[in-house]
């Protein structure tokens, strides 16, 4: 079945870096496009970046600059590298993949920005 699983999230000082991984299994992973979303408290979970299978990104007008997306088809991961984080960047970070026209999540992991 499709999964994917995220993890690297954690508590960084403003200004710090983090990277965060997900692992997919399921389908065939290098074919596939693959995003990270991000939900703050009282708010809705928001696209963060994007990845097509050539490789194409899509990132929000919020970390364009700051956070880079890539991916492994080797090893199946997805990787979300932010740098000069923001207390606003404080969210859970979700590894989001669409296959067969249904949204699959992760459990997501935990990214807290603060001094």
């Amino acid at each position: 079945q499709v999964q994917v699983v995220e993890s690297g999230g954690g508590l960084v000082q403003p200004g710090g870096s983090l990277t965060l991984s997900c692992a997919a299994s399921g389908f065939i992973f290098s074919m596939k496009a693959m995003s990270w979303y991000r939900q703050a408290p009282g708010n809705q979970r928001e696209l963060v970046a994007s990845i097509t299978s050539g490789r194409s990104t899509y990132y929000a007008d919020s970390v364009r600059g700051r956070f880079t997306i890539s991916r492994d088809n080797a090893k199946n991961m997805m990787y979300l590298q932010m740098n000069m984080l923001k207390s606003e960047d404080t969210a859970v970070y979700y590894c989001n993949v669409n296959y067969n026209f249904r949204d699959y999540w992760g459990q997501g992991t935990q990214v807290t920005v603060s001094s």
